[in-house]
């Protein structure tokens, strides 16, 4: 253990020792194994934090949850877009109908979704999102509050003219979001009172735009604006212990039945499981980071042979050391360890350039972005043990190089 102790200590300093004499040599050596860190780190943390963050929304799109529209959101197999377009749109009745012929549905809603203008005195936002929603709405996916509170059962079924605005769309009108409650906006010439300001949810990639929308009770949404013209969908729940599959084959047919659709007539409507979205999104990242392994391992290649002409010319260099040390009784094993332990040195100290530079990268990238990236614990695994790969393949040959000397002839040389 000693003796280890000792070899390990004088690769160290040999080490230290080389890159201080030789810095540019080193220097150029480190940067293609910092790079190559760099590329493989950096691409997995910014594609994991991003994968994460977009599966963070699916999940509040809801567990166990499928969305019936006549738009197939993964594009459909081989379906053109003129066909998706000529379908019916979904109805209010529909979501009645499912409810009463379904025995695995949890709850399902309604919702029209479209843009209009709302304002506040003299200010206005433009294109702000629209949501007209039924009171199932909130079993199904939970609304946050900053302020205020839900629309009451009484509002839903008069169809009050009430709303929820958005976090951000709040600010923008009032200042602020505590002095948004009880004041009323207009949309489309309808004056509406605010009673909840949605809490705020940041940059969003998918899902509902919360932060800069307004919702209104479904009854009282339909008066200013065309429900068939508002992409209307139902979202359907599933009970805890109903899997999606069955969930979807219970769907499809009801609304077969709904639609009175034939044995042979195609589904003019799609079922859209947030379950098969996450597993495209997880998919779609995967090869992402293949992508990012690839590029990264080009570099550490270059890496490598940087490493590995550094330690061929150490081995000619200390040609006459290793003879000295050979005839004084240092055995061939010695030799390699100690030459082999300088270039994995030397990689650790690339990787941790190259994670440092990607650490810097995560907060500028995190604050950019407005959303975190992170370098997580299995990174970290994975620069070390590519590190120490690298290492010994770059100098497993300069170090077997070593070992193998002549003591006579490289005492001569």
């Amino acid at each position: 253990m000693r003796k280890t102790l000792n070899i390990l200590l004088n690769s160290l300093r040999l080490t230290f020792q080389e890159l201080k004499a030789n810095k540019l040599r080193s220097a150029l050596s480190l940067t293609g194994i910092a790079f190559g860190i760099f590329c493989i780190i950096g691409v997995l943390a910014a594609v994991n934090s991003l994968e994460l963050n977009i599966q963070n929304e699916v999940k509040g799109l809801g567990d166990n949850t499928i969305y019936i529209d006549k738009w197939d959101y993964s594009g459909g197999p081989d379906q053109p877009f003129w066909k998706f377009r000529a379908r019916p749109v979904m109805k209010f009745e529909e979501a009645g109908m499912l409810k009463e012929r379904s025995q695995l549905l949890y709850d399902v809603s309604f919702l029209m979704q479209t843009a209009g203008t709302i304002s506040h005195k003299d200010d206005a936002i433009q294109n702000a999102g629209v949501y007209g929603i039924t009171e199932s709405q909130m079993n199904i996916q939970p609304i946050k509050f900053d302020e205020g509170r839900y629309f009451s059962t009484s509002e839903f079924n008069a169809g009050s003219n009430v709303c929820l605005i958005g976090f951000a769309n709040a600010e923008s009108l009032f200042g602020s979001t505590s002095r948004a409650v009880g004041k009323p906006i207009e949309i489309k010439g309808k004056k509406v009172t605010i009673v909840g300001v949605i809490k705020k949810e940041g940059t969003n990639f998918i899902g509902w735009n919360y932060d800069n929308c307004i919702m209104l009770p479904y009854k009282f949404c339909k008066q200013i604006f065309k429900e068939e013209n508002s992409n209307p969908i139902l979202i359907a729940n599933g009970k805890k212990e109903v899997t999606t599959a069955a969930l979807s084959d219970e769907l499809r047919g009801i609304m077969r039945q709904i639609r009175k659709l034939g044995p042979k007539d195609e589904d003019n409507f799609s079922l859209n499981s947030v379950e098969a979205f996450s597993k495209a999104i997880t998919g779609f990242f995967s090869v992402l980071n293949i992508v990012g392994a690839i590029i990264g391992g080009i570099s550490l290649i270059v890496g490598l042979f940087g490493i590995a002409n550094i330690m061929f010319v150490t081995v000619k260099e200390r040609t006459p050391v290793v003879g000295l040390k050979k005839a004084i009784g240092a055995k061939k094993g010695s030799i390699l360890f100690e030459f082999l332990l300088e270039a994995i040195i030397l990689c650790f100290m690339g990787g941790a350039f190259g994670l440092f530079f990607v650490w810097i990268g995560t907060v500028i990238s995190s604050r950019l972005l407005n959303f975190p990236i992170f370098i997580s614990v299995p990174m970290l695994i994975i620069t070390v043990l590519v590190c120490l790969a690298v290492g010994i393949i770059a100098g497993i040959f300069p170090a077997s190089k070593a070992a193998k000397l002549d003591p006579v002839v490289a005492i001569r040389s």
